[in-house]
């Protein structure tokens, strides 16, 4: 009997739990609990860790899982890591649903990084206004960068006091539009933009609205994870799972 585990926390997660719960897979959706107000999803939801890949090792076992989906953030490298370890311990079928990341076009002026700390040593030392795309979770090495001022997003208003003495954030959930990303810039005066290489299309637009108006991106780039099996849609999970006909997004 198939019992899955979904990984998730992204949106693309959150479409595939609508897939799997319209075809009656019996399932287990998981995410960190970062944020406070998540989507709501049709399927069984756990919240938190599992206690590293031991911890997930012993989950898995225990709850007699099948089939497991890594569908968290691209840049959740350590879960990913972890989900794979643990699917080999227990010899548990293990696939990604791994949107793409975005490509360099011609037009845009990117900075491309390694991590948060090398982006923050990236902005120049004059002030500027610095867009920072990257999440609450990523923004204390700018704190050494305190002559900036910086615009922020969140999908949940910030429970502390950011460490940053100009810092503006605006509650907002995407996805997001060109022309939204082009006002937000523009009524800002944004000059710099920090963001991850996401990829996937409900966060490219501010990629997009950069190279519009010629600013340029610090990019953070991906972690290596070992290589997995991976694809790109929700209509492949559910062919990965033997469920060609209930492809509902």
């Amino acid at each position: 009997m198939m019992r899955a585990l979904i990984l998730g926390g992204t949106a693309d997660a959150n479409s595939l739990a609508v897939a799997i719960a319209r075809a009656g897979i019996d399932a287990v959706y998981s995410y960190g609990g970062r944020t406070a107000a998540p989507a709501e999803r049709p399927l069984p939801t756990r919240i938190g860790g599992f206690g590293g890949v031991s911890g997930l090792a012993d989950y898995l076992r225990r709850e007699a899982i099948t089939h497991v989906i890594d569908a968290t953030h691209p840049f959740a490298a350590e879960m990913s890591r972890n989900a794979i370890a643990a699917c080999a311990q227990t010899a548990t079928p293990l696939i990604a649903l791994e949107r793409a990341a975005w490509d360099k076009t011609s037009g845009d002026r990117w900075i491309e990084v390694a991590d948060v700390t090398s982006a923050a040593a990236a902005l120049p030392d004059r002030r500027a206004s610095v867009f920072l795309a990257i999440g609450r979770q990523h923004i204390a090495p700018f704190g050494g960068r305190p002559q900036h001022a910086y615009t922020l997003r969140f999908v949940d208003p910030p429970e502390h006091a950011l460490p940053l003495p100009d810092a503006d954030v605006i509650v907002s959930r995407g996805p997001f539009t060109l022309e939204g990303e082009l006002a937000l810039l523009r009524a800002r005066a944004i000059e710099w933009i920090v963001a991850r290489n996401s990829g996937g299309s409900g966060a490219r637009a501010k990629i997009d609205a950069a190279r519009a108006l010629g600013l340029p991106v610090i990019m953070i780039t991906r972690r290596l994870l070992p290589d997995r099996p991976r694809v790109e849609s929700v209509s492949e999970v559910m062919e990965w799972l033997g469920h060609r006909t209930c492809l509902g997004a």
